[in-house]
Parts: C-alpha cells; sequence; structure tokens
C-alpha cells in the first residue's frame, strides 16, 4: 500500500497528538501520496455510535489503526464495515468486555469527573499506568494531562460511559483476514501482552509486535519504533 488514506483512533482522552509523529513519519515515506485522518472520539456515548461516526466521515476503503480505546473502536468499525478496511493494527488494546471491577471503577470516575475533579482522576488514577519509566517520561505524562485536559469532561464521562458498556470483540476478531498487526508496549499494566496474544490466536495471520521501553502508549514513547512498525505493515518499507 502506496497511497491511500490511514485513519487513526487515538486512546481515552487523547487527540490528534498522540499519533503525530507517525502521521508524519508515514506521509513522508510514502511521498506525500498516502492521506491520514484522526478523529476524536467524541459525538456518541457508545462504541457503536463511534463506529457509525467516523464510518460516515471518512472514504470508502481505508487503512484503520487504533491505540487503547481506539482499538476498541477499530473492532467495532470492523464489525459494522468489514469491507470497508484494508489493513488493521491494534495497539495495546482489549477485545473484551469490561470486568465487574471495571464497571464499578468507572461508574467512580464518571461520578468524580461530574464533580470537577478530571485533573485529580487522570493525575492520579489513569496517568500513573500509562507509561514505562525512562528520560522522557515526565514530559509525555505532561502531553496526556494537557490532551485530556483539552478534550475536557464531557468526553471524560462519554468515552467512560462507551468503555464501561462495550461488548467483547471475540467473534469480530475470528473473521478478520486483512493484513493485520497487533502491537503493544512491553510494560503496558492496562492492556497486557496476555490481551494481545489471545488476539494473535484470534488472527493467525497476524503479525505480533512488542515494544521494548514502552508502556500504554508506544507512539510517544518509542515514536521511531511504531512508526517502522506500521510502515511495514503498509508495505511503505
Amino acid at each position: 500500500m502506496t497511497c491511500g488514506t490511514i485513519v487513526f483512533l487515538p486512546g481515552m482522552m487523547c487527540d490528534e497528538r498522540l499519533f503525530a509523529y507517525q502521521a508524519e513519519g508515514l506521509r513522508q515515506e510514502a511521498q506525500r501520496s498516502l492521506g491520514v485522518i484522526i478523529p476524536r472520539l467524541d459525538g456518541a456515548e457508545s462504541v457503536q455510535g463511534l463506529a457509525f461516526k467516523i464510518l460516515a466521515e471518512t472514504p470508502p476503503s481505508f487503512a484503520l489503526c487504533g491505540l487503547s480505546m481506539g482499538g476498541i473502536v477499530a473492532m467495532e468499525i470492523v464489525a459494522q464495515a468489514p469491507q470497508r478496511i484494508d489493513r488493521l493494527a491494534l495497539l495495546d488494546t482489549n477485545p473484551l468486555a469490561e470486568t465487574a471491577e471495571g464497571v464499578m471503577r468507572r461508574n467512580r470516575q464518571i461520578e468524580d469527573v461530574k464533580k470537577g475533579r478530571l485533573r485529580q482522576v487522570m493525575a492520579e488514577e489513569m496517568k500513573p499506568h500509562y507509561l514505562a519509566d525512562g528520560p522522557n517520561k515526565q514530559a509525555h505524562l505532561d502531553l496526556c494531562m494537557d490532551m485530556a485536559l483539552t478534550l475536557g469532561e464531557e468526553v471524560f464521562v462519554a468515552q467512560s460511559l462507551a468503555l464501561r458498556d462495550r461488548t467483547a470483540q471475540i467473534h469480530t476478531l475470528r473473521a478478520v483476514r486483512c493484513p493485520t498487526l497487533i502491537l503493544y508496549g512491553k510494560e503496558d499494566r492496562l492492556c497486557p501482552p496476555e490481551r494481545h496474544y489471545l488476539m494473535q490466536d484470534l488472527m493467525p495471520h497476524a503479525r505480533l509486535a512488542e515494544v521494548d521501553k514502552a508502556g500504554h502508549l508506544p507512539p510517544i514513547e518509542m515514536p521511531d519504533d511504531v512508526t517502522a512498525h506500521l510502515c511495514q505493515w503498509l508495505n511503505l518499507r
């Protein structure tokens, strides 16, 4: 694939900055013949609604790359319109429904954020689990906080509801036939390696890639490594 469009779907409370490095790198590799779309995951309170909205705003066919919540929405897009997806990349994500413990945690976080505690929830409950240790960790944490505060409380609540009520995508992944990349940070504590082994079991044709020295957000933690894997996935190198 040396032309066409790639759609990047960021994780929860992340915006286009999560994939900015990859977007520019892939454009350069494709000699500017690759279109890049990075929509925000807002405007709906369900994974199904978000997928429907993105499908209404994207070309008839495209490569699809989603991280974490973006990966969950990507799987739903595949469920709704598999014929439109040329290639699929699932990064640091989870094909399973929310656990009972996770539902309780999300309900508590929603109530806290509705009371004006978005910064506190991000700082105390989410950001500590995002990243691997490294010299740029604080800068990356600051970026995560800025993305979250930019998106704001309403988006947090809507995204939390969508993740809380999501369904498993086991059957969807079993039916995937397009070229597929499964990538995860070796030190990801939110979506551990076992979730990605499961996805490869469901899609034996998929290529599994581990990114060393990265946690839940490899695109900003190890941007060159992620770009290289995406170039290979798109047949740009």
